[in-house]
C-alpha cells in the first residue's frame, strides 16, 4: 500500500457517506462522526440521496449491480471535499475498487479514481487530516478491546489510527487480545452463505475479547459490532460493542456510558 498524501490544512467543509448500516441500524454512530467533525470546525456535508457502496453486490459477484450502485453514488460528491466514512470496509469499497469497476468505461473510471482520492475512513481523517487532540475529562476509567474489519485492516491500512486515538484518551486503557487481527465472520453475504463457519468464527473472537477482562469492543465499523454484539449477547457473555465514533466523542465530553444515547 502506497503511502498516503494528506493535504496540508485541514479543510472547511467535507461529505459524510454513512453507510447503509449506520442508517438502519446504529444511527447514533453517524451523528457523533458528524459531531466530532464539527468539532473540529469542519461544515459537515450529507447528501440525502446515498445509500450503499455496493459492496454486498461486488462482494457476492454481482459487478452489474455494483457498478450500477456505485455510478449513482459517485454522482453524490460533486465538491472537491473529502468524503469520511465510518466504516473502513465501505471506504476500501469507495476508494480501491470503485475505479476497478468502471475499466471499460474511461470517462467513469476517471471520475471514480479522482474520487477515490477524496476517501478517508474517519479515524484516519481525524488523526492524520484534523490532528485532533481530546481533552481529559472526569470520568471512570476504562478498558477496551478493538476489532478493526478487515477491509480497514488490509484495504485502507487504519488499525493504526484507531490505536493512535484510543490511547491517547486519558483512562482508557486499550487490551490487546489474541484474535485482534482476524475476521469476526460477518464478511458481508458470508455469514449468509456460510453460516456455521462465521458463527465459529465469531464465537472465538468473542471469547479472545472476553478473556482480557475488559467489557467492551470498540471497533469503526457497524457490521462487524452488529456481529460481535449479536453473538456476545446469544451467549451470556458480557461484552457491550460501541462505535469507535461515538466512544471518542463520550470520552471526549466526559460521558459515562449510557449517556446521550451511548450503549
Amino acid at each position: 500500500m502506497q503511502p498516503r498524501q494528506y493535504p496540508a490544512s485541514p479543510p472547511s467543509d467535507v461529505y459524510l457517506f454513512g453507510t447503509c448500516v449506520i442508517d438502519l441500524f446504529m444511527p447514533q454512530a453517524g451523528l457523533d462522526a458528524v459531531r466530532l467533525l464539527e468539532r473540529e470546525g469542519v461544515t459537515v456535508h450529507y447528501p440525502r440521496g446515498q445509500s450503499c457502496c455496493g459492496q454486498p453486490a461486488y462482494s457476492s459477484g454481482n459487478p452489474d449491480q455494483s457498478r450500477d450502485v456505485a455510478r449513482s453514488q459517485m454522482a453524490l460528491f460533486r465538491e472537491d471535499w473529502p468524503v469520511i466514512v465510518p466504516s473502513g470496509s465501505c471506504a476500501g469499497m469507495m476508494r480501491h475498487h470503485w475505479p476497478e469497476l468502471f475499466h471499460d468505461d474511461p470517462a467513469l473510471a476517471q471520475q471514480a479514481r479522482a474520487l477515490s482520492e477524496r476517501i478517508y475512513e474517519l479515524s484516519e481523517f481525524l488523526l492524520n487530516v484534523l490532528h485532533v487532540q481530546y481533552p481529559a475529562q472526569p470520568q471512570a476509567n476504562e478498558d477496551v478491546v478493538l476489532h478493526t474489519s478487515c477491509g480497514a485492516r488490509r484495504e485502507m491500512g487504519t488499525r493504526m489510527h484507531g490505536v493512535a486515538l484510543v490511547d491517547d484518551l486519558p483512562g482508557v486503557r486499550r487490551l490487546e487480545h489474541v484474535r485482534e487481527s482476524e475476521c469476526c465472520g460477518f464478511g458481508g453475504t458470508f455469514c449468509l452463505k456460510h453460516p456455521d463457519i462465521s458463527g465459529a468464527m465469531v464465537a472465538d473472537k468473542v471469547a479472545s475479547a472476553c478473556a482480557t477482562g475488559a467489557r467492551r469492543v470498540v471497533s469503526a465499523d457497524c457490521a462487524c459490532l452488529l456481529n460481535i454484539g449479536h453473538a456476545a449477547k446469544q451467549s451470556g457473555a458480557p461484552l457491550v460493542v460501541e462505535h469507535m465514533a461515538s466512544f471518542l466523542w463520550r470520552r471526549a465530553n466526559g460521558l459515562a456510558a449510557g449517556e446521550e444515547g451511548q450503549p
